[in-house]
C-alpha cells in the first residue's frame, strides 16, 4: 500500500468549481478553461502515490499550485476534485474530529518560517504537538529530547529560539515533527529561508536522518538543485498541473517536454548523473575459472586491454591484461586462479555521482568498474564516455540519455 495517494485532485479557488473541473479534465488549457468562470484553478487533475519511505518532491516556481497541492494533503484546504489518502484512508471524506486525529497521528508539517512559540523553550517547541494530544509531562520531555538528539540539539534543549541561529530553528522545527513519530513528513519550502551553506548543512542532516529513520517526507521547494539532491523521485508542476514525475537522472536526461527541459538546462549533470546512466556493458568477462586460452581469445577479439574476472555469484575478483595471460599460458595454468590482479582497475557503486568519478578514472590504469550492491560488476566506464558525460547537454547520445548499452 502507498503510504499517501493523490487521485483526479483538483482545486478551484472561487465559484462554479465543478465546472471548471469539467473543462479542466478534457485536457482544456487553463486560462482558456476558466474564461467566464470567477476564480483560480491552483491544481489541476493531480496523481500520484508516495512510496513508504520515499523523499517525494514536488517542485514548481511560485503560482504552480504546489503549496495548496501540499495543504490538500493534510486537510488544511478541501479539494473541489478527486481525494487524498493517507495510509489507505480517504482524508477528503473524514469529518473534522477524525481528521484531527489522523494529523496527530499520520502527518506532520514542518513549515518555511520555522513557526517556533518564542516564549517557549526549544524542548517545549519540540514537544508541542505532544502536548496537543494530551502526552504527560514526563513523557514529552522524553520524546521531545530523543527528537533533539536526533538533530543534534540536545544542548539548546532549555534554550528560548532567540538564542539560535536559523538553520538550528528549522532544526527545532523538524524536531517537533519527528518528536510527533508519525508516518508522514509534509515540509513546505522547509529550507528556504536559509542562507545557502546553512541550507546545504540542513539538507545532509535531513538525508543522514532518512537513513536512519525511513520516513515518508513529501517535500515542497522551487530550488531545482535542492529537488535533485534531496528527491527519491520528483514531480515538476507547471500552471496547476504536474507535467513530470520521476528521478532526478530521468527528468535530466528524459524531460517530458520543453518546459521542463528549459527547467533543467542549466544543472551540473555531473551531480545528478550516477555511474549508472553513464556505464557501459564491458566487452570481456570470464569466470576466474576459465583457461588462459579463452582470456587470450577474448583480448585478441575484442581488441581491449583487459579482462575483467568473476568467482562465485559474479562478483568481481579483479583482472586480466595479456601479461598475465602469457604468464598463465607459459605455466600451463588451466584457470585464471592465481593470475588475477586487483590494482589495475578502480571500482565504484552505481550511484556514485559522475562528478566523483574523475579521481577513479584518473588512478585506473583500465575503465572504472561499476559494481552492484552485491559486488557484481554492472558496468565498466572507459575516460572517453566520463569525458561525454562533461559535453552532453541533451539526448540524443543513447548512453547518456538513458538508453540501454
Amino acid at each position: 500500500m502507498a503510504a499517501l495517494a493523490v487521485k483526479s485532485l483538483y482545486k478551484i479557488f472561487g465559484n462554479r468549481g465543478d465546472e471548471a473541473v469539467r473543462r479542466l479534465a478534457d485536457g482544456t488549457d487553463r486560462d482558456e478553461a476558466m474564461t467566464g468562470l470567477p476564480g483560480t484553478a491552483a491544481v489541476i487533475d493531480a496523481n500520484f502515490e508516495v512510496r513508504p519511505g520515499e523523499i517525494f518532491v514536488v517542485m514548481g516556481l511560485s503560482g504552480s499550485g504546489k503549496s495548496t497541492l501540499l495543504r490538500m494533503l493534510n486537510g488544511l484546504i478541501p479539494p473541489t476534485h478527486g481525494s487524498v489518502e493517507v495510509g489507505g484512508v480517504d482524508i477528503t471524506a473524514l469529518k473534522p474530529a477524525a481528521l484531527r486525529r489522523l494529523r496527530r497521528e499520520k502527518l506532520s508539517m514542518v513549515f518555511q518560517h520555522f513557526a517556533l512559540m518564542p516564549h517557549r523553550t526549544v524542548a517545549e517547541n519540540a514537544g508541542y504537538a505532544l502536548e496537543v494530544a494530551g502526552l504527560p509531562r514526563a513523557e514529552r520531555r522524553e520524546k521531545a529530547m530523543n527528537a533533539l538528539r536526533l538533530v543534534g540539539l540536545e544542548k539548546w534543549a532549555d534554550s528560548l529560539p532567540r538564542e539560535l541561529s536559523g538553520g538550528m530553528k528549522q532544526r527545532v522545527g523538524l524536531a517537533r515533527a519527528l518528536a510527533a513519530e508519525t508516518d508522514v513528513l509534509l515540509m513546505d519550502e522547509a529550507f528556504s529561508a536559509l542562507d545557502p551553506l546553512i541550507r546545504r548543512e540542513v539538507q545532509d542532516q535531513l538525508l543522514e536522518l532518512q537513513s536512519e529513520l525511513g520516513k515518508t517526507i513529501v517535500f515542497i521547494t522551487h530550488d531545482l538543485n535542492e529537488a535533485m539532491r534531496l528527491g527519491d523521485r520528483i514531480a515538476v508542476m507547471r500552471d496547476g498541473r504536474i507535467v513530470q514525475i520521476g528521478t532526478a537522472e530521468e527528468i535530466l536526461t528524459d524531460p517530458a517536454n520543453d518546459y521542463v527541459a528549459q527547467f533543467v538546462a542549466d544543472v551540473d549533470r555531473t551531480r545528478v548523473l550516477t555511474a549508472s546512466s553513464v556505464m557501459e556493458r564491458p566487452q570481456s568477462v570470464l569466470d576466474v575459472g576459465a583457461g588462459p586460452r579463452l582470456a587470450a581469445r577474448a583480448l585478441r577479439e575484442t581488441q581491449t586491454s583487459v579482462v575483467y574476472v568473476t568467482g562465485a555469484q559474479k562478483r568481481l575478483l579483479g583482472t586480466v591484461t595479456e601479461d598475465e595471460v602469457s604468464r598463465a599460458l607459459r605455466a600451463g595454468s588451466r584457470t585464471l586462479d592465481g593470475y588475477v590482479t586487483t590494482g589495475q582497475v578502480r571500482t565504484v557503486a552505481t550511484d556514485t555521482a559522475v562528478a566523483d568519478l574523475f579521481t577513479h578514472s584518473a588512478e585506473s590504469t583500465h575503465p572504472v568498474a561499476v559494481l552492484d550492491d552485491r559486488d557484481r560488476l554492472a558496468g565498466v566506464i572507459p575516460r572517453i564516455t566520463l569525458l561525454a558525460a562533461l559535453g552532453n547537454t541533451g539526448s540524443e547520445e543513447g548512453n547518456l540519455a538513458g538508453e540501454p548499452v
